[in-house]
């Protein structure tokens, strides 16, 4: 491509990266700067920098990073190898199952993917509560399976119909049940959708703020993301301390993500080439 049109995508490519990577820039400068500094000047460089701030947060005498980073861990944990565990057998089933009923099945659970969260949260607290979930970490897990599932059964479905039906035969034929050809055949092979599936829930649950916040509640811990929520104050805020929870945070999902992110294209473009 030659003329004034050769410069424009790097332009444009340009501009963009720097509007995503602002967010990022202002976490990482403040977090090394003093509450003043970054309230006259949030955008200069911690000059010098300082771990003050890093400091704090990781000796609060409330630990509310600390018990934060729990929680948001064993939620993210437990959702995450139900949610895979659920749709991949589920997604195997409605993709290899011809019936009417499977087809049904399939187009509720997309509908599903079209409500937003914030609108069946009421009905998701009244059902927890009739059940003596509300309040608790397992209520706050169950409303994430019951959400997500059908996410992971759209990417496990069109990633099942590139794996050869034929392997499933042959294993059936050695004497292999339904339940082992799915665990020891078909599941290994779907690594790239599993990979896909995991880092969209990990980033999704762990970033999550409305559901741990309400469901939860103010007196049965917190976490990451709340956290942060809570270190603002109603009349003052210490923008350092905020800072420094909104990095620390940032770390573990980060770390999950570059360990997955080989196998994230793969698996989300596996079930577009065949059938």
């Amino acid at each position: 491509m030659t003329g004034p049109r050769a410069w424009l995508r790097p332009l444009v490519a340009l501009l963009a990266s720097s509007l995503f990577f602002l967010p990022i820039y202002l976490v990482l400068v403040n977090v090394f700067k003093h509450g003043s500094a970054i309230v006259s000047n949030p955008v200069g460089l911690p000059i010098p920098p300082t771990w003050d701030n890093i400091h704090s947060v990781l000796s609060r005498p409330d630990h509310l990073f600390w018990y934060g980073l729990i929680n948001s861990a064993e939620v993210t944990a437990i959702s995450m190898i139900l949610v895979t565990t659920v749709s991949a057998m589920l997604g195997h089933y409605l993709a290899r199952s011809t019936g009417l009923s499977a087809k049904i099945t399939m187009v509720t659970l997309l509908c599903g993917l079209m409500v937003p969260p914030a609108v069946i949260l009421t009905p998701i607290t009244e059902v927890l509560r009739a059940l003596g979930l509300m309040s608790t970490v397992p209520g706050l897990i169950v409303a994430y399976v019951g959400y997500y599932v059908p996410f992971g059964v759209l990417v496990f479905a069109g990633f099942v119909k590139t794996i050869p039906r034929e392997l499933e035969e042959a294993a059936e034929l050695d004497g292999a049940g339904p339940f082992r050809v799915f665990w020891q055949v078909v599941f290994p092979l779907m690594r790239p959708a599993s990979a896909s599936v995991l880092i969209f829930l990990g980033v999704w649950i762990w970033n999550d703020f409305l559901n741990p916040l309400i469901i939860l509640g103010p007196a049965t811990g917190t976490t990451v993301t709340v956290g942060i929520y809570r270190a603002i104050g109603e009349h003052q805020a210490d923008f350092g301390t905020v800072f420094a929870l909104m990095f620390l945070a940032t770390l573990p999902i980060l770390v999950f993500y570059l360990a997955f992110q080989k196998h994230f294209v793969k698996g989300l473009t596996g079930g577009a080439t065949k059938g």
